[in-house]
Protein backbone atom coordinates (compact mmCIF):
# COMPACT_ATOMS: atom_id res chain seq x y z
CA UNK A 1 0.00 0.00 0.00
CA UNK A 2 1.34 3.38 -0.94
CA UNK A 3 1.34 5.95 1.67
CA UNK A 4 -0.32 8.65 -0.64
CA UNK A 5 -2.03 8.69 -3.38
CA UNK A 6 -3.10 11.70 -5.42
CA UNK A 7 -6.23 11.96 -7.01
CA UNK A 8 -6.25 12.92 -10.25
CA UNK A 9 -8.05 10.48 -12.75
CA UNK A 10 -11.52 11.84 -13.94
CA UNK A 11 -12.75 7.98 -13.04
CA UNK A 12 -11.75 8.27 -9.89
CA UNK A 13 -13.39 11.60 -9.72
CA UNK A 14 -16.38 10.04 -10.31
CA UNK A 15 -15.62 6.94 -8.15
CA UNK A 16 -15.83 9.42 -5.39
CA UNK A 17 -18.75 10.64 -6.33
CA UNK A 18 -20.98 8.18 -3.95
CA UNK A 19 -21.38 8.14 -0.16
CA UNK A 20 -21.16 4.59 -0.14
CA UNK A 21 -17.70 4.62 -1.38
CA UNK A 22 -16.11 6.97 0.73
CA UNK A 23 -17.64 4.57 3.87
CA UNK A 24 -15.98 1.81 1.98
CA UNK A 25 -12.79 3.55 1.96
CA UNK A 26 -12.81 4.72 5.38
CA UNK A 27 -13.87 0.75 6.19
CA UNK A 28 -11.24 -0.57 4.88
CA UNK A 29 -8.33 2.30 5.83
CA UNK A 30 -6.38 0.32 8.14
CA UNK A 31 -7.33 -3.43 8.05
CA UNK A 32 -8.11 -5.41 4.53
CA UNK A 33 -12.16 -6.66 4.28
CA UNK A 34 -13.72 -9.00 1.93
CA UNK A 35 -17.14 -8.00 0.27
CA UNK A 36 -19.41 -10.29 3.14
CA UNK A 37 -17.29 -8.20 5.97
CA UNK A 38 -18.21 -4.88 4.93
CA UNK A 39 -21.79 -5.81 3.82
CA UNK A 40 -22.24 -6.73 7.70
CA UNK A 41 -20.15 -3.92 8.78
CA UNK A 42 -22.31 -1.29 6.89
CA UNK A 43 -25.44 -3.29 6.88
CA UNK A 44 -25.73 -3.47 2.65
CA UNK A 45 -26.48 -6.07 0.43
CA UNK A 46 -23.83 -7.96 -0.44
CA UNK A 47 -24.27 -7.20 -4.33
CA UNK A 48 -24.11 -3.63 -3.55
CA UNK A 49 -21.06 -3.19 -2.11
CA UNK A 50 -19.63 -5.48 -4.66
CA UNK A 51 -20.84 -3.46 -7.49
CA UNK A 52 -19.13 -0.34 -5.28
CA UNK A 53 -15.73 -1.99 -4.76
CA UNK A 54 -15.87 -2.93 -8.45
CA UNK A 55 -15.90 0.77 -9.35
CA UNK A 56 -13.25 1.80 -6.60
CA UNK A 57 -11.22 -1.25 -7.97
CA UNK A 58 -11.20 -0.26 -11.98
CA UNK A 59 -10.28 3.53 -10.35
CA UNK A 60 -7.11 1.96 -8.97
CA UNK A 61 -8.54 3.07 -5.16
CA UNK A 62 -8.30 -0.15 -3.73
CA UNK A 63 -6.24 -3.50 -4.02
CA UNK A 64 -6.79 -6.91 -3.37
CA UNK A 65 -4.36 -7.45 -0.52
CA UNK A 66 -5.06 -11.32 -0.50
CA UNK A 67 -7.29 -13.92 -1.88
CA UNK A 68 -8.43 -16.95 -0.81
CA UNK A 69 -10.29 -20.37 -1.83
CA UNK A 70 -13.40 -20.64 0.21
CA UNK A 71 -15.84 -23.13 -0.68
CA UNK A 72 -14.71 -23.55 -3.97
CA UNK A 73 -15.18 -19.85 -4.59
CA UNK A 74 -12.26 -17.41 -4.17
CA UNK A 75 -13.04 -14.50 -1.55
CA UNK A 76 -10.78 -11.33 -1.87
CA UNK A 77 -9.61 -9.22 0.92
CA UNK A 78 -9.20 -5.28 -0.50
CA UNK A 79 -7.30 -2.40 0.98
CA UNK A 80 -6.93 1.03 -0.01
CA UNK A 81 -4.49 1.52 -2.67
CA UNK A 82 -3.06 4.44 -0.48
CA UNK A 83 -3.31 5.06 3.31
CA UNK A 84 -3.70 8.89 2.59
CA UNK A 85 -5.45 10.32 -0.83
CA UNK A 86 -4.97 13.70 -1.12
CA UNK A 87 -7.07 16.14 -3.99
CA UNK A 88 -4.94 19.16 -5.08
CA UNK A 89 -7.35 19.47 -7.90
CA UNK A 90 -9.35 22.92 -6.77
CA UNK A 91 -12.48 21.03 -8.02
CA UNK A 92 -12.34 18.10 -5.79
CA UNK A 93 -13.38 19.61 -2.58
CA UNK A 94 -17.05 20.44 -3.72
CA UNK A 95 -17.67 16.68 -4.70
CA UNK A 96 -15.81 15.72 -1.63
CA UNK A 97 -18.62 17.52 0.37
CA UNK A 98 -20.96 16.42 -1.40
CA UNK A 99 -20.09 13.02 -1.16
CA UNK A 100 -19.55 13.25 2.54
CA UNK A 101 -22.47 15.25 3.14
CA UNK A 102 -24.94 12.44 3.81
CA UNK A 103 -22.33 10.40 5.94
CA UNK A 104 -22.08 13.35 8.38
CA UNK A 105 -25.92 13.84 8.33
CA UNK A 106 -26.17 10.35 9.41
CA UNK A 107 -23.38 10.22 11.87
CA UNK A 108 -22.78 12.03 15.12
CA UNK A 109 -21.22 15.04 14.65
CA UNK A 110 -18.22 15.47 17.61
CA UNK A 111 -17.71 19.09 16.47
CA UNK A 112 -17.07 21.35 13.72
CA UNK A 113 -17.01 24.89 13.52
CA UNK A 114 -18.06 27.24 9.90
CA UNK A 115 -16.59 30.58 9.81
CA UNK A 116 -15.86 33.24 7.48
CA UNK A 117 -12.86 35.63 8.17
CA UNK A 118 -11.05 38.03 5.65
CA UNK A 119 -7.39 36.88 4.76
CA UNK A 120 -4.81 38.00 2.77
CA UNK A 121 -3.71 35.12 0.07
CA UNK A 122 -0.87 34.47 2.09
CA UNK A 123 -2.77 34.13 5.07
CA UNK A 124 -5.43 31.80 3.66
CA UNK A 125 -2.08 29.40 2.52
CA UNK A 126 -0.56 30.17 5.88
CA UNK A 127 -3.76 28.45 7.15
CA UNK A 128 -4.29 25.72 4.71
CA UNK A 129 -0.80 24.50 5.29
CA UNK A 130 -1.33 24.68 9.23
CA UNK A 131 -4.62 22.67 8.69
CA UNK A 132 -2.48 20.18 6.48
CA UNK A 133 0.10 19.58 9.07
CA UNK A 134 -2.35 18.90 11.49
CA UNK A 135 -4.51 16.65 10.04
CA UNK A 136 -1.02 14.45 8.18
CA UNK A 137 0.58 14.86 11.80
CA UNK A 138 -2.65 12.32 13.24
CA UNK A 139 -1.67 8.91 14.23
CA UNK A 140 -4.17 6.24 13.90
CA UNK A 141 -5.08 4.82 17.32
CA UNK A 142 -5.31 1.12 16.18
CA UNK A 143 -8.22 -1.52 15.26
CA UNK A 144 -9.50 -1.47 18.72
CA UNK A 145 -10.50 2.42 18.58
CA UNK A 146 -13.42 4.20 17.18
CA UNK A 147 -12.98 5.43 13.44
CA UNK A 148 -13.68 9.37 12.79
CA UNK A 149 -14.11 11.10 9.78
CA UNK A 150 -12.53 14.78 9.17
CA UNK A 151 -13.03 17.10 6.88
CA UNK A 152 -10.80 20.50 6.53
CA UNK A 153 -11.45 22.67 3.99
CA UNK A 154 -10.20 26.51 2.81
CA UNK A 155 -12.20 28.14 0.24
CA UNK A 156 -12.95 32.15 -1.60
CA UNK A 157 -16.41 32.21 -1.15
CA UNK A 158 -18.15 33.37 -4.67
CA UNK A 159 -19.04 36.65 -5.01
CA UNK A 160 -22.47 37.85 -4.02
CA UNK A 161 -24.25 38.10 -7.43
CA UNK A 162 -23.06 35.53 -8.62
CA UNK A 163 -23.54 32.10 -10.07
Amino acid sequence: MEERMEISDPAQYKALGHPLRHRLLMAIGQKPATISQLARALDQRKGNIAHHMDVLYTAHLVEIAESRTVRGGTEHYYQRAARRLTFNNPEATPVMVRAVADDLAAGEEIGGRLRTVRLTAEQAREVTAAIEELIDGLEDAGDDTERYGLLAAVWKPRPAGTS
